[in-house]
């Protein structure tokens, strides 16, 4: 098999139009099965902690939170009121947004080159694991990258052909993105840079269109404005100080390595080849200079950005929406160039090799949607731990609430999250105020809400409650100190059940007991309480 075949680029020549026709067929084909993939996952996985925030957050409509703009909770919102409450429910407007980029990229290649290298590109956008699996989560990422990706197409006709409704079509793309992440801020470097540094960027400051491309863009940061002001600017203080040490730790230098292995290494390289081409040509005029400026931009920008930024959290996915126009850059350049062959080897190869991490990746998850086939996964220790335990959490708390009425506790957002996604937000769920909640920006949304701890004691002082613990949630020295603080923050602490999956490697723990008036001094000492000793019980068996 030959990718990129160099050849004409006349689109009336016969062979030209079968070539078309080939690749045409092969990423619907692809495409076709990789959705009906992801739209099994997004019916059968249970959501993990930050994914039932999100849904938390969709009942309670504003114009943004603490840890995010309003995007994801609104288009949560918009799908369990069109389908009811459920996976499919929370899942499928991001399942239709993740499923359009690939779509977005044919669109971009077509622009930028021609037909085939169009479809070419959506083959690649396809392949691309982080890419291809996109909407299987409803996550903040899947309208970010998409919008992303629309504003990238249209930027690329606005510069070409200057016509209003294209930088309309911009400005509505920018102002999604503002309201789907602050890491919209990113393209709005990278459109900067492009405008500054080459000389068809500079001319589209004199062009009317750009401006109201701004305007436009500028009204998807109204909600973050609105919200912010609303919570004395608690989203900006945990996206820009909380979250982030901003100080050099050496560990990061590893970035390249983790988006070879994300990317699949081979795609990577063809990838990063690319961008170096495209800086080369960026002299040429578009789509070089688009292309080079873009991905160069998202790709240098976020690996500086981390070694002093925050190395606590997921971060792989941020380099994401540079890759996009690459994409569509790899074909486009290994069609045009000669004794490029090493490199067009490289490309069948990444592509081939990314699809079938991509496709592995998805079964595994799929593995662990199943209780059986996730026993395979617990004995073979590799069971992604993010999405197993929550249902059963869920029935052992219902049965325990029918046995014995009680207000319901979790000991941190998470579990309070995924506990109310299984009670369809039919009951009061209190959270304690874990550190977890701190860490992850979401301490303020909870007391907005008045369903933290303070708001515990102060709405229900000395009642009965059911506390669910996740004793893995904490880690290292933490997890004593948190399991050991039980006991001063839940007076008469009783253990009722546990629930243990797979070798104890993940544990949940039931207690009994009475809302404490205030959180007492406590023990010092966390063996001098019952939930660290039952935690040290249960690991030792």
């Amino acid at each position: 098999m030959i990718l990129w075949k160099p050849g004409t680029d006349r689109e009336g020549d016969a062979s030209v139009v079968a070539s078309i026709a080939r690749w045409r067929a092969a990423f619907v084909t692809v495409f076709l099965c990789l959705f009906v993939v992801k739209l099994v996952l997004a019916s059968t996985v249970q959501p993990f902690g930050d994914e039932a925030f999100y849904w938390q957050e969709s009942r309670h409509p504003a114009w943004g939170y603490s840890d995010l703009p309003p995007a994801t909770a609104w288009l949560i919102w918009l799908g369990e009121s069109v389908a009811g409450h459920g996976l499919l429910g929370m899942r499928w407007p991001f399942l239709l947004l993740g499923s359009a980029l690939p779509w977005l990229l044919v669109l971009f290649g077509r622009r930028a080159f021609d037909a085939r290298t169009g479809w070419q590109a959506g083959l690649l956008c396809l392949c691309l694991p982080l890419a291809g699996s996109l909407g299987v989560m409803a996550m903040p990422d899947v309208p970010l990258t998409t919008a992303g990706a629309l504003a990238m197409f249209a930027l690329l006709r606005a510069m070409d052909e200057n016509r209003l409704r294209d930088w309309l079509l911009l400005g509505v793309a920018l102002a999604f993105c503002w309201m789907s992440h602050y890491r919209a801020a990113m393209f709005m470097l990278a459109a900067l840079l492009l405008f500054v540094l080459t000389p068809s960027g500079r001319t589209q400051w004199r062009r009317p269109g750009l401006w109201l491309a701004m305007v436009v863009a500028a009204l998807g940061l109204l909600p973050l404005v609105i919200s912010n002001w609303q919570q004395h600017g608690a989203g900006i203080a945990f996206q820009l100080i909380e979250r982030n040490p901003w100080r050099f730790h050496a560990d990061a230098l590893v970035q390249p390595l983790e988006q070879a292995v994300t990317c699949t290494p081979l795609l990577y390289a063809c990838l990063l080849w690319a961008a170096w081409q495209c800086w080369r040509r960026r002299d040429e005029g578009g789509p070089w200079d688009v292309i080079a400026l873009l991905s160069l931009t998202f790709i240098a920008v976020y690996f500086v950005a981390g070694l002093f930024a925050d190395n606590q959290r997921f971060r792989v996915h941020w380099p994401l929406p540079g890759y996009l126009p690459l994409l569509a850059a790899v074909p486009a350049l290994l069609h045009r160039m000669d004794g490029v062959r090493v490199w067009r080897m490289l490309a069948v190869w990444g592509a081939a090799l990314a699809l079938m991490a991509q496709i592995a990746g998805l079964i595994y998850l799929g593995l662990a949607a199943y209780p059986r086939t996730a026993q395979w996964l617990g004995a073979a220790r590799v069971v992604p731990m993010a999405f197993v335990g929550w249902k059963e959490s869920a029935d052992i708390a219902k049965t325990q609430l029918i046995t014995q009425p009680a207000l319901l506790v979790a000991d941190n957002f998470m579990m309070a999250a995924e506990l109310d996604f299984q009670f369809d937000g039919k009951r009061e769920i209190y959270t304690l105020d874990n550190p977890l909640n701190v860490k992850y920006g979401r301490a303020p949304q909870v007391a907005i809400w008045g369903m933290d701890e303070t708001a515990l004691r102060r709405m229900h002082p000395s009642e009965s409650i059911l506390l669910v613990v996740d004793e893995y949630a904490a880690r290292g020295r933490e997890r004593a100190a948190w399991l050991g603080s039980l006991c001063a923050r839940i007076e008469t602490l009783q253990p009722v059940q546990r629930l243990s999956l797979f070798d104890e490697r993940k544990s949940v723990a039931f207690y009994r007991g009475q809302v404490a008036r205030k959180t007492s001094a406590g023990p010092r000492n966390p063996d001098d309480c019952v939930a660290w000793r039952d935690y040290l019980a249960a690991s030792k068996e």
